[in-house]
């Protein structure tokens, strides 16, 4: 029987509305990995930010229970003092976890020893990256370490961020490494408010450095220099480097000692350091002493060297968070808390020590201002774009008035520096505290 032109167009309607739907369900699936464009990118969509919270995106080291997160820390060797800050940050994501994860998921942190070795940091990113197949790798430690997997890392477009070193390529020029991020204040911009704070209360100064032989001394002494500017070699009056596989640091210091300075740039990691702290005392040499924020540890750079009878009478260094020794904190709810987590979560570790407090602050500035934001959307583009997207995010273990700020690739200046304020602060030896002094300086103003 034929069938009235009504009903055939009305067939006809129903088939080609069944095509397009099949179209739509039959598109590519969120779980599918895709090109991943440079972060800052244009979006390839225009879903409104609810429904890209909705809609589940993974890239590999991602899904519906867990984020699998990697990182290279000198747990022995040379930079070993620095460990803990993994094992800080380990404590912290297990406490994330035990209250329930980052929007429902766990979060996998997958560390290796690279003993402050480059080599071995290059074969540390490789297996995160290759094998335990990592959404992102964050806060590996060093300079010399990141900048010999920074390359690698950017052509795999693997989110490197928050790494924990202060030099100043990590901000320095985003586009052309838009993948890794620093996080704490840069060394240069350190260098810079140490010669301010020179040429107001030692105009007449003569300064003798020692500077490990690496990148990362050279980034200090270059930002001291700069500083400085036409007055450079006047001021500086000895240079002597030292390599971390030194056993001692003796020698150079005698040598600065004779030159005849009345200030000491220490620009070391914690274990020469505290040798230089003891040697110069061993000499009989009583300068004012610039020692670099990432060595201002207590429990392990100038405890060890008072043990061994090292004047600490005269150390000026930089700080940002907060002291967890230090008594005017004792009340401070950010500081109660954190020690509550160290005695629950790494009752091994020195509630004390500063590295132990950084590693608390880095994890938390990761979960509030990276994974939480990001959803449920959990591609390598969009961690970064979260990273970079941080404003004004208060983490309170940080000194009062400093704020967490980022911005993208494509906004009209990118900066990828999360902190760029810091005070000046004089060592009390028979308090055994750091004394801040002065008001908090803005360092992204001192580039």
């Amino acid at each position: 029987m034929r069938k009235p032109k009504r009903w055939t167009a009305l067939l006809a309607l129903l088939a080609a509305v069944a095509m397009v739907l099949a179209a739509a369900c039959g598109g590519d699936d969120d779980d599918t990995k895709k090109e991943t464009p440079a972060p800052g990118g244009a979006a390839t969509a225009a879903a409104s930010p609810t429904q890209q919270q909705d809609v589940k995106k993974y890239d590999t080291g991602a899904s519906d229970t867990e984020i699998k997160i990697g990182s290279c820390y000198p747990f022995s060797g040379p930079a070993a003092a620095y460990g803990t800050i993994g094992k800080s940050i380990e404590a912290y994501f297990k406490m994330v976890n035990e209250q329930g994860g980052v929007n429902g998921r766990k979060i996998t942190f997958i560390t290796q020893d690279d003993q402050y070795s480059p080599d071995k940091t290059v074969q540390c990113a490789r297996t995160l990256v290759e094998q335990e197949k990592v959404l992102f790798i964050f806060n590996t430690l060093g300079t010399p370490s990141n900048t010999a997997i920074w390359d690698y890392l950017n052509q795999q477009k693997v989110p490197h961020i928050f790494v924990a070193t202060g030099a100043s390529k990590w901000g320095a020029d985003p586009k052309s490494h838009p993948w890794t991020m620093g996080w704490q204040p840069d060394y240069q911009s350190e260098s810079a408010i140490y010669v301010e704070w020179l040429s107001k209360e030692k105009p007449n100064a003569k300064v003798a450095i020692l500077y490990q032989n690496d990148d990362y001394g050279k980034d200090y002494l270059e930002g001291f220099k700069k500083a400085l500017g036409a007055k450079a070699s006047q001021v500086i009056v000895k240079e002597a480097t030292y390599a971390t596989t030194d056993a001692s640091v003796s020698a150079q210091v005698t040598q600065l000692k004779e030159s005849g300075a009345d200030t000491f740039f220490i620009i070391a990691t914690p274990k020469f350091a505290t040798q230089a702290l003891i040697a110069a005392t061993q000499v009989g040499w009583k300068p004012t002493i610039l020692l670099n924020s990432v060595s201002q540890s207590i429990p392990a750079v100038l405890d060890p060297a008072a043990q061994q009878g090292a004047d600490l009478s005269n150390i000026i260094t930089t700080i940002y968070i907060k002291d967890p020794g230090d008594p005017q904190w004792a009340n401070d709810k950010a500081i109660q808390d954190y020690k509550a987590f160290m005695k629950k979560y790494y009752p091994d570790g020195n509630p004390n020590d500063g590295f132990n407090v950084y590693g608390y602050s880095v994890a938390q500035t990761l979960v509030e201002g990276v994974l939480k934001r990001a959803g449920n959307n959990l591609t390598r583009e969009n961690i970064m774009k979260q990273a970079t997207s941080i404003k004004d995010l208060r983490i309170e273990t940080l000194l009062p008035g400093i704020l967490i700020n980022t911005s993208p690739l494509d906004s009209p200046s990118p900066d990828y520096y999360p902190i760029q304020a810091e005070q000046l602060a004089k060592y009390n030896p028979s308090a055994k505290k750091w004394d801040l002094f002065g008001e908090v300086i803005d360092v992204g103003k001192k580039k």
